[in-house]
């Protein structure tokens, strides 16, 4: 019951069903899309329970952890525990459901946490209140101590898909630009950090400027533009061993913008050369490059489909920036944008059916969404400066840079749902830009 009146919410929000004429039935467990304010799933989530006793505090971290997750969202509210009727004594006692509903909770997660040496297990349930019945199998995680946030990331996508019926993505990271410095002589650092801000660290220093780092589809390397030679070329470096060596790109005075085929064994950027500027593509393996454009026009930031057989991409040809569409081996292109101003930086969303893109017009930007036949196009935000969107790993959330502007202003990222609801900032340790989020991670 959870997951389908959720998966109708989201369904109703994204705007591909419509729930007109639907209501509530009475003692159920329901969201009325209908009204004016969505009003949060309302759950209960009672402090991991310590099995051991240097468990205490991992799962009271745990527990924070979950609950800032699922908040987070917009589509579940925490009720505080001073509410609570009930306790969670252990693990295994039975769970006094009427107390629960006495409270307006629709789902309770319980849960335990054990500490041996450098070894965490974390179990846990979840319960639909309005039934009295457990959402699928409890499940048991195992890792070590120092991994305790990607357990509690792990147990929130378990809950959140339950619940939702969609695809997970807090177990993921992101990858950007960390910036120091005044505004006039800012030094840039590729750094990673957890979805939420945490655990942030650096791949590169700062001896020259780095721009578009670009995760490979598993999450283990990563593509971004540098200036160390004193023109744009394109890097790629190791997560993990953080070694890096310069992608051999077809020859050419500039190359940018660059992005891994869907497979991971090509990359696809933009060549400035001659004064013209197009889309290649180049083998991993073998270095052999390709052209995919042959306009006089300026073409770049080329994003493929999920499935790598389409290629969107912004274009000046028309006299302005917009957004096409071609085949992933070149081709005649199809323009899809058509609203005033002027539309750059597409990102093709990793289910397929929308394209993130940045707009400007009438001296504002703003962050929006289309179909990708140009059609439903969304405006999801507005301010003076926001660009560069990307993708949570499910599509349903959108990270992105907003810069204040000014002398004083510092980028920032934030992020949106693709209703344009729950828009909220991404803590980071000092200014940041060209946020680029990873696949969940294994």
């Amino acid at each position: 019951m959870v997951r389908y009146l959720l998966v109708l919410l989201f369904m109703a929000l994204a705007g591909t069903a419509s729930a007109q004429g639907r209501t509530c039935p009475e003692n159920t467990l329901c969201i009325d899309v209908n009204i004016g304010t969505i009003e949060p799933l309302p759950f209960a989530l009672p402090t991991f329970q310590a099995e051991t006793p240097d468990a205490q505090q991992v799962a009271a971290d745990i527990s924070r952890v979950i609950s800032e997750d699922l908040t987070g969202t917009g589509l579940f509210r925490q009720i505080q525990q001073e509410a609570f009727i009930s306790q969670v004594a252990a693990f295994s006692d039975p769970i006094r459901f009427p107390d629960w509903r006495a409270i307006n909770a629709q789902a309770l997660i319980t849960g335990s946490v054990a500490v041996n040496g450098t070894q965490l297990v974390v179990k846990f349930r979840l319960y639909d209140v309005f039934t009295g019945e457990q959402l699928g199998e409890g499940q048991q995680l195992a890792g070590t101590t120092d991994g305790w946030r990607r357990m509690a990331h792990k147990v929130a996508d378990q809950v959140y898909a339950r619940v939702t019926g969609e695809q997970p993505y807090f177990d993921s990271r992101v990858v950007f630009v960390a910036e120091t410095g005044p505004k006039d002589n800012r030094l840039k650092r590729l750094a990673i950090m957890d979805f939420d801000g945490a655990n942030v660290q650096y791949l590169t220093d700062s001896s020259s400027i780095v721009l578009a780092p670009r995760f490979s589809p598993n999450g283990d390397r990563v593509l971004y533009t540098s200036y160390e030679s004193g023109f744009p070329r394109i890097n790629m470096i190791d997560v993990a061993s953080v070694g890096r060596r310069e992608i051999q790109t077809a020859p050419g005075e500039m190359a940018f913008s660059p992005r891994f085929s869907r497979d991971g064994q090509e990359v696809i950027y933009s060549l400035a050369n001659g004064g013209n500027t197009d889309i290649y593509k180049t083998s991993l393996a073998t270095g052999q490059s390709i052209r995919l454009t042959q306009a006089p026009s300026i073409e770049t930031a080329p994003s493929l489909s999920p499935d790598g057989s389409q290629i969107v991409f912004e274009s000046d040809r028309s006299g302005n920036q917009q957004i096409y569409i071609m085949s992933a081996g070149g081709g005649e292109p199809r323009r899809i944008s058509s609203g005033s101003g002027r539309y750059g930086t597409p990102v093709w969303s990793p289910r397929g059916d929308l394209v993130a893109f940045t707009k400007q017009d009438q001296g504002r930007f703003f962050i929006g969404v289309m179909r990708t036949d140009g059609s439903e196009e969304r405006l999801l935000t507005a301010s003076p400066l926001d660009e560069g969107p990307t993708w949570s790993p499910n599509g349903r959330v959108i990270m992105f840079m907003r810069d204040p502007l000014g002398a004083t202003g510092e980028p920032s990222l934030y992020s949106v749902d693709i209703t344009g609801r729950n828009l909220k900032r991404i803590p980071t340790p000092g200014p940041a830009s060209d946020p680029s989020w990873g696949p969940l991670q294994p």
